[in-house]
């Protein structure tokens, strides 16, 4: 492989995808669910799933933020980081003349 550093933008976005994904995923879920979402397999895997976002936004914001808008804070950071990775795959390629799509 010629370009190393274009295989570690494409897997951090597809993880960041992913991420993403679960984190709409819960949400979809918790809604469906309503008040027994706490005894769902699904959701509790979820949970799981999403937990190291969570963890990471809780510690990175500040107190203020209440713990029920962390997901959604998780998720808005998550999104502008697919962008920005988007961007920075673009720009590698533009730089280097190749050809991605």
């Amino acid at each position: 492989m010629s370009h190393p550093e274009l295989l570690i933008l494409g897997v951090l976005r597809a993880l960041v995808e992913v991420a993403m994904l679960f984190l709409l995923g819960q949400g979809l879920l918790g809604l469906l669910a309503g008040r027994g979402r706490d005894n769902n397999t699904m959701y509790k895997l979820f949970l799981i799933i999403t937990g190291p976002v969570v963890k990471a936004m809780r510690k990175v914001t500040p107190r203020l933020v209440i713990d029920k808008h962390i997901p959604y804070i998780a998720f808005a950071v998550l999104f502008w980081l697919w962008i920005a990775l988007a961007w920075l795959k673009r720009l590698y390629c533009d730089t280097h003349m190749l050809q991605c799509i």
